[in-house]
């Protein structure tokens, strides 16, 4: 990675706390995380018999990631009814974050993540909403910040009428990692 290249999808105060020196090489993951002022939650445990995170030769599958905090689901609703796109941009922001902290549970560091393969987001709207795409990009968004766009995923997002606890956000993710 140049300098830089992570660059171009963050805020312009993102830019400035955490653009590299010149000469020193951009920071990983953790560093980046640091420096943006995130501190994840504590990884949420599954809501059911399955497990969070399964990991397979270098690929790392993450899934079920709710807008929970703890055992409790910190947002309710569809978006279109219950919830406006902001909100539901907050939750999938919120999902996103506990992705990386059940990743981080499972690797012991995100530095060992080499590429983000791919995002799937599952929205619970109203039946007339077509802006899925815009509350997605909340976790794109944050995972460009955390490890660059360089390592954009592909994306799916599907509109649903219902997700688990009642939340109006579910992602799913693949990792690569390093060994």
């Amino acid at each position: 990675m140049q300098d830089g290249d992570w660059e171009g999808s963050m805020s312009t105060a993102s830019k400035e706390r955490s653009r590299p020196r010149k000469g020193v090489p951009p920071s990983g993951a953790e560093q980046r995380l640091t420096e943006l002022g995130i501190e994840l939650p504590a990884p949420p445990e599954p809501f059911g018999a399955y497990a969070e995170a399964v990991q397979t030769g270098n690929l790392l599958f993450v899934s079920g990631m709710l807008p929970t905090e703890g055992r409790e689901s910190r947002v309710t609703g569809r978006v279109g009814a219950e919830l406006n796109v902001e909100e539901g941009r907050a939750a999938a922001r919120l999902a996103a974050l506990n992705a990386l902290a059940v990743v981080r549970e499972h690797l012991g560091s995100l530095d060992r993540v080499t590429r983000v393969v791919r995002l799937g987001v599952s929205i619970a709207t109203s039946g007339d909403v077509r802006d899925q795409p815009k509350i997605a990009d909340a976790a794109s968004e944050l995972l460009q910040d955390v490890f660059g766009k360089n390592k954009n995923p592909c994306r799916l997002v599907y509109g649903v009428a219902s997700l688990p606890l009642g939340t109006p956000v579910e992602l799913e993710l693949i990792f690569e990692v390093s060994a």
